[in-house]
């Protein structure tokens, strides 16, 4: 079994930042992808970043210049820095990670974001 669990979200106002967490564990030894999608009411989950084990990061259109992806030491963490929030961020943020040995991809439960004033 592999779990993922997220922390970091909460309530901000726009302009703020959060920084989210995500720790990995269990029976994944490698993992070739990590990343945080979001999904906001009424909307399709989307991919916001993602980071691969050779560090190469990518964002969707709409964050980059606010949001970083990186992963931590242990390498089964990743992190996803976020500034300058807007209204438009909130979400349910959902961590994801593909093991580079089966290509299974695994969730996280989700931490949500909320930006308002």
């Amino acid at each position: 079994q592999v779990q993922l669990v997220e922390s970091g979200g909460g309530l901000v106002q726009p302009g703020g930042s959060l920084r989210l967490s995500c720790a990995a564990s269990g029976r994944i030894f490698s993992m070739k992808v990590m990343g945080w999608y979001r999904q906001a009411p009424g909307k399709q989950r989307e991919l916001v970043a993602a980071i691969t084990s050779f560090g190469s990061t990518n964002y969707t259109d709409s964050v980059k210049g606010r949001f970083t992806i990186s992963r931590g030491n242990a390498k089964n963490t990743v992190y996803l820095q976020m500034n300058s929030l807007k209204p438009e961020d909130t979400a349910v943020y959902y961590c994801n990670v593909v093991s580079a040995i089966t290509s299974k991809d695994y969730w996280g439960k989700g931490t949500l974001v909320t930006v308002s004033s």
